[in-house]
């Protein structure tokens, strides 16, 4: 295993969460348009050389209430489908991570499959630890992502319902 790469500078502008965030709007339209014919592979950084499968996770704003969608990459363990709570090595947690806390009973798209129904539930550290190689063997750079930050970067399982 290699040693993880320094931060890259600039990690933290706002400009780079804008950049995600736009960016992953435009991969749900795609993604809902072609039914995961275009967009259900992940191709930057680690992905280049080894694309990485995607999933849209729909979630609920815990204060809000308004329904959101978010592109993840994903790894299928049996019939469990594991996402990461990454956020590209961000000093926060991202959102969608909260409100599956606060409401775990929803839906994931996957190519040819629009709802599928999932509740979802953080890995407790043991099984966080038996999955954490696997996410790495799927995705190098979430290995670099860990290094940049300070937090723990959580696992979610989404079962089926």
């Amino acid at each position: 295993m290699s040693l993880p790469k320094d931060k890259p500078k600039g990690l933290d502008a706002p400009v780079v969460g804008k950049l995600i965030k736009y960016g992953a709007k435009a991969n749900v339209g795609i993604y809902r348009l072609t039914n995961g014919r275009i967009g259900a592979k992940w191709r930057i950084g680690a992905g280049w050389r080894k694309p990485v499968p995607v999933l849209l996770l729909d979630h609920v704003g815990r204060t809000s209430g308004r329904r959101f969608t978010t592109p993840l990459l994903y790894l299928r363990d049996g019939d469990d489908l594991v996402i990461v709570a990454s956020q590209g090595g961000l000093p926060k947690d991202p959102q969608w991570l909260h409100n599956l806390v606060a409401q775990p009973e929803t839906t994931v798209a996957l190519p040819r499959e629009r709802a599928r129904k999932v509740r979802a539930r953080v890995a407790g550290a043991d099984e966080r630890a038996q999955l954490w190689p696997r996410l790495v063997e799927l995705y190098a750079d979430f290995d670099n992502y860990r290094a940049w930050t300070d937090r723990e970067i959580q696992v979610v399982v989404l079962e089926p319902r």
